[in-house]
């Protein structure tokens, strides 16, 4: 299993964190995708890495962004 972490920003409420787990737990390989709304935090378990443009697509497929940096 691989742990990857990002930080979004954008999310204010349960539903954004919703819709930001439902987007990246479409990506091939995800098992488990836990959100925390108060540091933006995402963290992505999968069975094989995944690429930072998945994700990247996923969350802006939300509504959202990765933060940089």
């Amino acid at each position: 299993m691989v742990d990857s972490t990002y930080t979004v920003q954008g999310m204010t409420c349960g539903h954004c964190v919703v819709s930001v787990a439902e987007e990246v737990s479409k990506i091939a390989g995800v098992s488990d995708v836990r959100v925390d709304l108060a540091s933006g935090r995402v963290v992505i378990t999968s069975d094989q890495p995944v690429t930072d443009a998945a994700v990247t697509e996923a969350v802006e497929e939300a509504g959202y962004q990765i933060a940089v940096g």
